[in-house]
């Protein structure tokens, strides 16, 4: 399942609808600290998955991103593409000077997708995230301008 290391279960329709009602409400924001994008597939011209970079302390320069793709689309380096752009996006357009990412550290795909985009594991966060029913832990990943 998709959604099996993520802190989210899949949407039905109507949160499908609210989530892209924010996701369209923060391109209104007169300064715009998240910016959520689709992921497009080029050769189908279908919208395989999304991609989000937020600024979480302006004052500091710091960011954090996060990436889902369809299942299909995994292991095709799609997520290492995202997350590169988002990383150039965030340090050329943002003028950021650090952009984190967390995982599950049962998540090997996206500890892979993160260290290609030039991240660098700096820590294991113990019982970080309540998630169904359960504390889970969390990898942290960093990159620096």
């Amino acid at each position: 399942m998709v959604t099996q290391f993520t802190v989210w279960q899949p949407n039905d329709r109507s949160a499908a609808e609210r989530f892209l009602q924010d996701a369209m409400a923060h391109t209104m924001a007169t300064r715009r600290r998240t910016f959520i994008l689709g992921i497009h597939h080029r050769a189908t011209g279908r919208i395989i998955g999304g991609a989000r970079i937020t600024v979480q302390k302006p004052e500091h320069r710091l960011a954090d991103i996060g990436y889902v793709l369809h299942r299909q689309f995994w292991n095709h380096g799609l997520g290492t593409e995202a997350a590169r752009l988002l990383v150039q996006f965030g340090f050329e357009s943002l003028h950021l000077h650090r952009i984190e990412a967390t995982c599950d550290p049962a998540n090997i795909g996206s500890r892979r997708v993160l260290e290609k985009a030039g991240f660098h594991l700096e820590g294991h966060l113990r019982e970080h995230l309540w998630v169904r029913g359960r504390w889970r832990d969390s990898l942290i990943f960093a990159v620096l301008e």
